[in-house]
């Protein structure tokens, strides 16, 4: 009975296939972009450049941080699979257990002796050459398995150290960006804000097209407009400006019906906000129901607007590069036992913040992904 038991587990070596880049392997990946970051950080403050610099840092960070808590969460995901594998072959375990068990406590011999005489002795021998090797490697599969389980409890347990660095470092790497671009000089400026022209114009407007609209026309002495060039050349290739994932695209209805324009992203909290490209800060602040918006001009004619930051940086006026910092999302880091808690469940809970984005060409609104190059299944 014991070699008809022994065969059952024959079939169950076959068909456990293993990811090419394990759970744990993509958290100690994402551990040591944290480290470069933070070895980054150290050298941003004494960059020429520190707005570059510690915009470069502040990303790393978030990238590193995103690819730890999926690293996390992948492997939480594989520790309940092996789980679930364990649990279910409970009973297959304990007989593989006692059947080599079995095997080592008499002497070959005596093991290999049959009733019948030498045709079952000599059949037996055979079942158990071919037997062996199974029983070997379905005992190394159960042994890989609870090694498995430890490194990534091992894991899980020595991230909280790794996380607590890596989001003391970013909101460091935030406070150092926001003092850097306070006391930037070096941007030119296209012209003087006048808030009190401003103001008559957002009190006299009710909608983002007038507001935009009457922009273009209340700003004198602008500086030539050359100093921005032509952008036309790269529409449906601009990154967007912040790193997300499409929540509603334009003119898709929210859960009250209402539609926009424009896209709306889903970000990770305090994410940072860039420019797609070279552009004139035209108006920062509040607006209408849109909340704090930041409106680019890349070019006469062409305007980008950006609602629904915690904070902007940069003055309106004011001539910035492609890729600088224009603000902050929202919301809040999630804590190390928050992560470390829902790291198994892939919800998308993360992406609390949203993102409008808005493409106004002329006096007229045109779909986004005409110019930013997105996942059109959102």
């Amino acid at each position: 009975m014991k070699w008809i038991a022994a065969l059952m587990f024959v079939g169950l070596v076959a068909g456990f296939a293993r990811a090419e880049t394990s759970p744990a392997e993509a958290a100690i990946a994402a551990a040591d972009q944290l480290e470069a970051a933070s070895l980054s950080l150290q050298d941003a403050k004494k960059s020429r450049d520190r707005v570059a610099a510690l915009t470069e840092t502040v990303q790393a960070y978030e990238a590193g941080l995103a690819a730890l808590r999926e690293g996390l969460r992948r492997a939480a995901i594989r520790e309940a699979q092996i789980g679930r594998e364990l649990k279910a072959q409970e009973d297959e375990i304990a007989r593989l257990l006692g059947v080599l068990q079995g095997m080592g406590q008499g002497p070959a011999p005596v093991m290999l002796l049959h009733p019948e005489g030498p045709m079952g002795t000599a059949r037996s021998g055979m079942i158990l050459a071919d037997v062996t090797p199974a029983l070997d490697e379905r005992a190394a599969k159960l042994r890989y398995d609870l090694e498995e389980v430890s490194i990534l409890r091992e894991l899980q347990q020595g991230a909280a150290e790794k996380l607590q660095d890596g989001l003391t470092g970013v909101q460091t790497a935030r406070t150092s960006l926001s003092q850097a671009i306070s006391d930037r000089t070096d941007l030119p400026l296209r012209f003087a804000d006048d808030p009190v022209k401003t103001a008559l114009l957002i009190a006299s407007t009710e909608t983002l097209e007038g507001f935009a609209s009457g922009l273009s026309v209340i700003q004198e002495d602008e500086a030539e407009a050359e100093i921005l060039p032509d952008v036309t050349y790269r529409m449906g290739e601009l990154s967007l400006p912040v790193e997300a994932q499409v929540l509603r695209h334009a003119h898709e209805a929210d859960a009250a019906g209402i539609r926009r324009p424009g896209l709306v992203l889903a970000t990770r909290a305090n994410a940072l906000v860039t420019s797609p490209t070279a552009a004139t800060i035209r108006y920062r602040g509040p607006l209408l129901d849109y909340g704090t918006v930041m409106i680019l001009e890349p070019q006469a004619g062409l305007m980008f607007v950006l609602a629904g930051m915690d904070t902007v940086f940069g003055a309106t006026g004011q001539v910035i590069p492609e890729g600088s910092p224009i603000g902050l999302m929202g919301g809040q880091d999630p804590q190390i036992g928050s992560i470390l808690s829902t790291s198994g469940e892939g919800t998308g809970n993360e992406r609390t913040e949203t993102l409008y984005i808005e493409v106004r060409q002329g006096k007229d609104a045109v779909d986004p992904e005409i110019w930013f190059r997105t996942d059109k299944d959102g």
